[in-house]
C-alpha cells in the first residue's frame, strides 16, 4: 500500500490523533461536592466497566488516525503503457525481369545476379542488419513485375510473410519477360491507398507517410499504364516514390547456356534514369543509382533515415482508493478505511454516552 503523491503530506497530521487523550491529561477540576474523606472507598475493588474507561480515548484515537489516513489517500497503483505508432506504409515494387539475371553484384566476395542482391538487401531493410534498423513498426507490402505487375504480399505488420515472399522471388520466365514500370507503380499506389485508409479507419495505427520503393534495372517497355500517368496517381494519393536503378553502367555479364555449360557474356545495359528521376522528384521522393551491393545498402540506409516511423508511449496509472474501496490483507477482505473509522467512532460515542460515561 502506498499513498497518493498529491495527498501524502496529510500524514503530518497524525500527531493530532493524540488530542483524544486531552480529557485524561488535563488538570483535574475541583470537586463539586466536598467529602471529609474517601479512604473508605479505596478498599472497594474496581468493576470491569471502570477498568474499561481508557477504551473511550483509545477508540477516539483510532478513529482520528483512520480519518487522517483516509485523507492521505492510501492507494494501490496499476501502471500500464499504451503505445501509439505513426508508421510508414512501404510498398516495395521489385523488378524481376530477365535483365535482373546480370551478375554485376557481389555478396561476401561472390558474384551474384542482381535479383539475389536485391532480395538480400531488401530483407535486411525490413528485418534489420548491416547498419539498417529494420521497419518493425511499419506496414510493408511487396509488388513484383516483369511483363505484368503482381501483388505478392499485402501491406502488413507481419514481416515474416514479407521476408518469405522476398526469399522466393525469381526472375521471369520466357513469355512473361518485359518491364511494366507504369503498371507496377499504379498497382503499388492502389495497395498503399487502400491499406492506409483501412489502418486509419480501424485506429490500430496512424499512417504517417506512404512510400513506394521502386527497384528496376531497365526501361518501361510493357504494360498498359504510362509511368508518368502512374506518377500523377501517386502524387494525387500522397505517395512518395523512391526509385533505385540497379546495375553497372555500360556492359554487364549475363549467363548464357552453351554446349560447354554456362558462360558469361558481356551485354549492354541501360536504365532510363531520366524517367526514374522525374517520377521520384514529381512525388517528393528521390532517385538513386546502385552499381554494387555496398551502394545499394547505403541507399537503403538513406531511405531509412528519410522515412522514419514515430512511436509514442503513454503511461496510464489507475489508483485503487483504499479509503473508499475494500482491500485484502493476508487473504482476508477488509472494509474501506472510512467505513472502519465510522464504526470505531460510533462505538466510541455509544460507550461514552452509556456504560463508560464520565460525569463532568
Amino acid at each position: 500500500m502506498t499513498f497518493h503523491p498529491s495527498s501524502v503530506w496529510f500524514l503530518l497530521l497524525l500527531p493530532l490523533a493524540a488530542c483524544a487523550w486531552w480529557t485524561w491529561i488535563r488538570p483535574t477540576r475541583r470537586a463539586a461536592l466536598s467529602f471529609s474523606s474517601t479512604t473508605r472507598f479505596d478498599a472497594i475493588p474496581q468493576s470491569l466497566w471502570s477498568r474499561l474507561r481508557p477504551l473511550v480515548p483509545i477508540l477516539r484515537t483510532i478513529a482520528l488516525t483512520l480519518v487522517i489516513l483516509a485523507i492521505a489517500r492510501p492507494v494501490k497503483s496499476n501502471e500500464s503503457t499504451k503505445t501509439f505508432v505513426e508508421g510508414v506504409a512501404i510498398e516495395m515494387v521489385l523488378d524481376r525481369s530477365g535483365s535482373m539475371r546480370a551478375h554485376d553484384f557481389k555478396i561476401q566476395g561472390k558474384d551474384v545476379e542482381r535479383l539475389v542482391a536485391l532480395r538480400a538487401v531488401a530483407q535486411q531493410f525490413v528485418e534489420g542488419g548491416e547498419g539498417l534498423s529494420g521497419r518493425k513498426n511499419d506496414l510493408v507490402g511487396v509488388v513484383s513485375f516483369a511483363g505484368f505487375a503482381d501483388a505478392l504480399v499485402p501491406l502488413t505488420l507481419d514481416h515474416g510473410v514479407v521476408l518469405d515472399a522476398l526469399g522466393q522471388l525469381r526472375t521471369a520466365e520466357q513469355g512473361e519477360d518485359g518491364t511494366a514500370i507504369g503498371d507496377a507503380i499504379a498497382l503499388g499506389v492502389e495497395k498503399l491507398k487502400d491499406a492506409s485508409e483501412k489502418a486509419n479507419a480501424d485506429g490500430e495505427m496512424r499512417i504517417r507517410s506512404k512510400v513506394l520503393l521502386l527497384l528496376t534495372d531497365g526501361e518501361n517497355n510493357a504494360g498498359e499504364i504510362e509511368p508518368s500517368d502512374a506518377a500523377e496517381l501517386a502524387l494525387a494519393c500522397g505517395v512518395k516514390i523512391y526509385a533505385i536503378g540497379m546495375g553497372t553502367r555500360g556492359l554487364a555479364p549475363f549467363p548464357m547456356e552453351t554446349p560447354f555449360g554456362t558462360q558469361f557474356v558481356q551485354q549492354p545495359v541501360n536504365i532510363d534514369e531520366d524517367l526514374m528521376t522525374k517520377l521520384s522528384e514529381k512525388t517528393g521522393g528521390r532517385y538513386f543509382r546502385a552499381t554494387d551491393t555496398d551502394s545499394l545498402i547505403r541507399i537503403y540506409e538513406t531511405i531509412d533515415q528519410l522515412e522514419k516511423s514515430k512511436v509514442e508511449e503513454q503511461k496510464l496509472v489507475r489508483y485503487r482508493e483504499y479509503a473508499v474501496e475494500p482491500f485484502s490483507v493476508a487473504g482476508f477482505s477488509i472494509p474501506p478505511i472510512l467505513a472502519i473509522a465510522l464504526l470505531v467512532l460510533c462505538a466510541e460515542l455509544f460507550l461514552s454516552s452509556t456504560r463508560l460515561r464520565v460525569l463532568p
